[in-house]
Parts: structure tokens; C-alpha cells; sequence
């Protein structure tokens, strides 16, 4: 977040102030202040559309300010924060109080460079997504929308937002789709670079295609998943572990929709009422040490959990992480129209 009072300006300055003030912040806007509080924005360009109708330097610089500008309260987290400035195609966003008390602002260079990490992330985006049927006959798994947003550009921005600054998306299906959308990822401020599969490697086969090895812990996620895990604590946590495999993990609580009943040698011995169980599920979000990436074969269909199997007979710590954030996986249709909020 910048030092936010560098781009301030008061209500009743003039035209020449907010151009002061551009120069003295970020050249994005300036912060338009009543006192405390954040009365509006004043961009650049409404500056120069002023003094090219004519208004001198020393006119009211009121009439320019916009109002009804975007702004984020001071618990806003840094992927939401990169998700409102993609979605409004804004590049700065004042971050006040209740009371409209500015106490921030986020800037779009900033947001994207910190916290940078040596960690790349690999998205495995090359499946049919066979069972969300006529769905995918003609986009990728990965590019339909939720809440009027494809699920891997989230899945990119969610990366973005927590440091990962080179994201490889492993393509297959309709790959053209999704390079044409992302391309470099610039606009995403992010570098994206593409693993392409000449037939489907499984859940892991994608990395043998890596071009080198990669130098820092490896991010790798499944395409499908809509969520705002944190990936940064994972990676935290996997370096601090010493593991050589880290899982993302979520505790799934099913009740069995039945009467259960016990039974020793044909005795009734407890009967139980719709019990509930709690497991811990895989949720497709890994971290890999270097030398695990090796390890997987070339050009070969393999899944990651055979991969997180062969460490553990090797006596390898594979660590657990434990996802409390939001977390849906939409391969199935159902588990989709719940993450479109409409039903499961």
C-alpha cells in the first residue's frame, strides 16, 4: 500500500494542485479529501479534458471530481483487491473507513510486486471436463465462468495476488481458447508461459514438459478449482516443515442419510441416527520440492498422488495443509451451479 497522502489534494483546491499532487504520487489520481474524508477521485485525464476546454490552472478543481469512485475497506486482501482493479480496468483503489476516513491506498505495480516469490505455479487445465457434459463441447473445464469470470483467470489472479510471478498453464483440450485469452498475462501482470500436452498426461504428467528445473518450491493446482486458498502460507509452511511434498487438504463432512445400525455375529449391538462423517480430502493444490518435480517420467500419463506415494515409501516427509478458505472443485456439474451460487 502506498504512502497515501502523498496523492491528496483538498476539496476547494485548484486545478494546478491536483496536478501537484499526480506528480507527487503514482501519476494515477488523486485522492480528493474533506477533511478526513474521501470525497472522491481526480484522474489525469479529467485534469487534462479541464484544461483543454479552456479552465485556467487556478480554477476549482470540483467540478472534475468523480464521486461514486471504487474503494476497499482496510480488510480487503490482496487477490480480491487485484480481482476489482481487473474487473474495473482500474490501476489504483483508495482503501477507507465506514465513515469514508481514507486511511490507504492500493496500487495496481505494487499489488502485483509484493510479496514476490521464486515459486512458480503450474495450472493443470488440459482435461475434457467429460462430466459437465454439453458444458465444455465447445470451452475448456477451466474457462467457464463464475460470477462473470473464468475460473482459471481467478485461479491466475488468486497466484498473482499472493507473489507466484510465472504461472505455467498445462493446455490440451481447446488450448487455442485458453492462449488466446491469457496470451502472455501481461495484462494480468503476470508472466504466463504454456505446457502443451500432445495427448492427456493425467494430473501430473504436464510437469516432465517443464523447459527447466525449476529453482524454488513448485505451486500445482488442477484448473477447476474456484477458491482463495493461501498459497503463499502453503509455501511458507512446506519450506518451514522440511517436506518434500506438501497437500492441500479440507475436512469433508458427510451424514449418512440413514439409520446405521452395529452388528456382532448377527447381534444388534448400536444402532446410530443419521451419523456424520469428517474426512480430509485432497484439494488438487500441492507443493513440490525440485527434486520431486524430477521424478516424474517423460511424456507419460502419471497422477500426482502416485507422485506424493512414492515420497512416502521413501520415508520423505509429505506435509499436509489444511484449506479453510473458500475452496470448490467444479467438476461435476452440480458442485459448478453451487460455485455460480445457484444450488447444489
Amino acid at each position: 500500500m502506498d504512502t497515501v497522502f502523498r496523492h491528496t489534494v483538498s476539496r476547494d483546491a485548484t486545478l494546478r494542485d491536483a496536478l501537484l499532487a499526480l506528480e507527487r504520487g503514482s501519476g494515477e489520481l488523486a485522492l480528493v479529501l474533506d477533511g478526513a474524508r474521501l470525497a472522491g477521485v481526480l484522474t489525469d485525464g479529467a485534469v487534462r479534458r479541464a484544461l483543454l476546454d479552456g479552465h485556467a490552472l487556478d480554477a476549482p478543481l470540483a467540478p472534475w471530481i468523480n464521486e461514486r469512485c471504487v474503494t476497499v475497506s482496510p480488510g480487503a486482501d490482496r487477490a480480491a483487491v487485484l480481482e476489482l482493479m481487473r474487473t474495473r480496468r482500474i490501476r489504483a483503489v483508495p482503501v477507507v473507513e465506514e465513515d469514508k476516513t481514507l486511511v490507504g491506498l492500493h496500487l495496481l505495480q505494487e499489488a502485483l510486486g509484493l510479496p514476490k516469490r521464486e515459486s512458480w505455479a503450474v495450472v493443470m487445465c488440459g482435461g475434457r471436463g467429460a462430466r459437465l457434459g454439453p458444458l465444455t463441447d465447445a470451452i475448456p473445464k477451466p474457462m467457464l465462468t463464475v460470477a462473470g469470470r473464468p475460473i482459471l483467470e481467478r485461479i491466475v489472479l488468486l497466484l498473482a495476488g499472493q507473489g507466484v510471478e510465472r504461472v505455467y498453464l498445462a493446455v490440451h483440450y481447446l488450448a487455442n481458447v485458453i492462449e488466446q485469452h491469457f496470451g502472455d498475462g501481461s495484462q494480468l501482470g503476470v508472466d504466463i508461459r504454456y505446457l502443451r500436452e500432445e495427448k492427456p498426461l493425467g494430473t501430473g504428467g504436464a510437469l516432465s514438459l517443464l523447459p527447466e528445473a525449476p529453482s524454488a518450491p513448485l505451486v500445482v493446482m488442477n484448473g477447476d478449482l474456484v477458491t482463495q486458498a493461501r498459497v503463499g502460507d502453503m509455501i511458507d509452511c512446506h519450506v518451514h516443515s522440511k517436506a518434500r511434498a506438501t497437500i492441500g487438504v479440507r475436512r469433508y463432512r458427510h451424514v449418512v442419510p440413514f439409520g446405521c445400525v452395529e452388528v456382532e455375529d448377527g447381534r444388534v449391538v448400536r444402532m446410530e441416527e443419521k451419523p456424520a462423517l469428517t474426512k480430509l480430502v485432497n484439494t488438487g493444490l500441492y507443493v513440490l520440492d525440485p527434486e520431486v518435480v524430477a521424478r516424474v517420467p517423460k511424456d507419460t500419463e502419471f497422477g500426482l498422488p502416485s507422485l506424493l506415494d512414492q515420497c512416502m515409501a521413501k520415508g520423505e516427509r509429505v506435509q499436509s495443509f489444511e484449506i479453510v478458505d473458500d475452496w470448490i472443485d467444479v467438476g461435476q456439474r452440480e458442485r459448478l451451479l453451487h460455485a455460480r451460487g445457484e444450488g447444489m
